[in-house]
């Protein structure tokens, strides 16, 4: 009969109580942690039905294809991100152009002649915003995700840039809208709050202040959080959570029939990705074409 180790127990001998305790302790479920991402919690304060169709629904229902303006907005956050990656002497003009033509896809342009148009536009508005900056400056984080976790929630975000100035982190967010973001923006983005919380507990370096630049003016606005203010947003986004498992949960026991998933309307609905599947979006607005978010081409006929 082998010799039994040191460390293991024989099922004759009785459980000792702190074994016991230990046992009943892990017999207790836990709850779980919510995945939170910035874009799933505003997909929520958007539309339910919205919500449902990007992150529930299986198969997922077909998206239209990209807009004019979300290629702008990709292609530039691709270029900036590509450019800080190289050694400071070859970031240079020929430099920007040839990461812009690796990355340009002509999609949800009107014609040939448009796309050609706001290629070469973006390639100035993206030359203008970095000869304001200076070649020299060296992100702390480019692209860089961070995460952090409460006793409800585990949030999880990529930031564009992260900035030490002096010691401390700067949150930036580029922005390629029609009209520049102001201040207020800056203060009462969600998405942001959590960045820069996530950014002083991946980096271990106090972070407070946000921005958002506007790549095509070259405008920043900004905003100086305080612990309460992060604090409030933390709070924000498990209010969200609390009402995400609701509808999870319903999505689970009802299916898609749920009613938390009823369509909330509002002027995005032009702008909608999911329209095609939501007969109540497609009779609150008119669709908006593939280029009408792009400056200066809103005014064109809208789909029908």
């Amino acid at each position: 009969m082998s010799e039994a180790s040191p460390h293991s127990v024989s099922p004759a001998e009785p459980t000792s109580a702190p074994s016991r305790e230990r046992q009943r302790a892990l017999a207790i479920p836990v709850r779980r942690l919510y995945a939170a991402s910035p874009s799933r919690l505003l997909a929520w304060l958007d539309c339910p039905l919205m919500y449902r169709m990007r992150y529930l629904d299986r198969p997922r229902p077909e998206p239209r294809p990209p807009r004019a303006h979300t290629t702008v907005g990709t292609v530039t956050h691709l270029v900036l991100r590509d450019f800080w990656d190289l050694e400071p002497h070859a970031r240079t003009p020929e430099a920007v152009d040839a990461i812009l033509s690796r990355h340009w896809i002509p999609a949800g342009f009107r014609d040939d002649a448009q796309a050609a148009r706001w290629r070469e536009r973006t390639r100035w508005q993206v030359l203008a915003y970095l000869g304001r900056l200076g070649r020299d400056l060296e992100p702390r984080g480019v692209e860089r995700t961070v995460s952090f976790t409460t006793e409800s929630l585990a949030f999880s975000g990529r930031i564009d840039r992260v900035d030490d100035r002096d010691g401390e982190l700067v949150v930036v967010d580029y922005k390629t809208g029609r009209v520049p973001p102001d201040d207020d923006d800056a203060r009462t983005s969600l998405a942001l709050g959590l960045y820069a919380l996530g950014a002083a507990r991946v980096f271990r370096r106090a972070c407070s202040r946000v921005e958002l630049h506007h790549v095509p003016t070259g405008t920043v606005a900004a905003w100086e959080h305080t612990d309460e203010s992060l604090q409030r947003k933390v709070g924000e986004a498990e209010s969200i959570v609390t009402d995400l498992r609701r509808a999870d949960t319903a999505f689970a026991a009802q299916g898609p029939g749920a009613p938390e998933f009823a369509p909330r309307t509002s002027m995005l609905c032009g702008w909608c990705d999911v329209r095609a599947h939501c007969s109540t979006g497609r009779a609150f607005t008119p669709a908006k074409n593939s280029w009408a978010g792009l400056p200066g081409e809103e005014d064109e006929v809208c789909e029908q």
